[in-house]
């Protein structure tokens, strides 16, 4: 479990056992206990078996795979594929590859809704570019949603991490989008599930021109 978990989780129960001590009610101490057995479940943290293989991606994120689309960053043309992470997923998230981690750059802003496409510009986000040993740029992006309010990323520029190594979370709803090389193999397609540091999302290998993702709308991020 986070430890975020414990402070929230405890901190309630003892609010609940002081007012039952105060009203001699424990109907008045439903609520906060109620609300600590969700933030213990929350702030979960379960292990994962990490896929071992040359050029794999997993996923940095529990949640529903909501768009798979080719867009224009400055670096050049990326495909992105974007995961929805409701209050009901593990918040947790993971490295996609191993790698250093070249850039950390953190952006304050909006809370709109993390289905809007207007989020992945517009709200409160983190991001993490990584190049691996191989010589691929991956990025994802952490993006606070509408309840979300802190994004925790704990490495450091210069910091080398770990395919499916823990890097930090969003609390509550969410969303993280992940940024591949154009020539990245897909193993997912839109509106599965996927579990972050477990399900393989691309494989990176030598420059492939899939037709299934030469017809993905390109659009401009700003």
């Amino acid at each position: 479990m986070v430890r975020d978990g414990y402070y929230y989780g405890f901190a309630l129960i003892a609010v609940s056992v002081i007012v039952y001590l105060l009203t001699g009610h424990w109907g008045w101490a439903v609520l906060p206990l109620l609300l600590a057995v969700f933030f213990l479940w929350f702030f979960r943290d379960p292990e994962r078996t990490i896929p071992q293989g040359e050029g794999l991606v997993v996923s940095p994120a529990d949640g529903k795979l909501t768009a798979i689309e080719r867009i224009m960053t400055p670096s050049g043309e990326r495909l992105r594929l974007s995961i929805f992470l409701s209050v009901f997923d593990v918040h947790v998230n993971r490295s996609p590859i191993s790698g250093v981690l070249r850039e950390v750059r953190y952006q304050k802003g909006l809370y709109l809704n993390a289905l809007d496409p207007a989020s992945a510009d517009k709200n409160e986000q983190n991001l993490a570019v990584l190049d691996s040993p191989e010589g691929h740029e991956v990025a994802f992006k952490q993006i606070a949603g509408l309840l979300a309010r802190r994004i925790v990323f704990q490495p450091k520029a210069g910091d080398y991490l770990e395919r499916g190594e823990r890097v930090g979370m969003i609390k509550f709803g969410s969303r993280v989008d992940v940024l591949l090389p154009v020539y990245a193999e897909l193993r997912v397609k839109k509106g599965d599930r996927v579990q972050g540091g477990s399900t393989v999302l691309a494989q990176l290998a030598a420059f492939t021109e899939d037709p299934i993702l030469a017809e993905l709308e390109v659009e401009t991020l700003v």
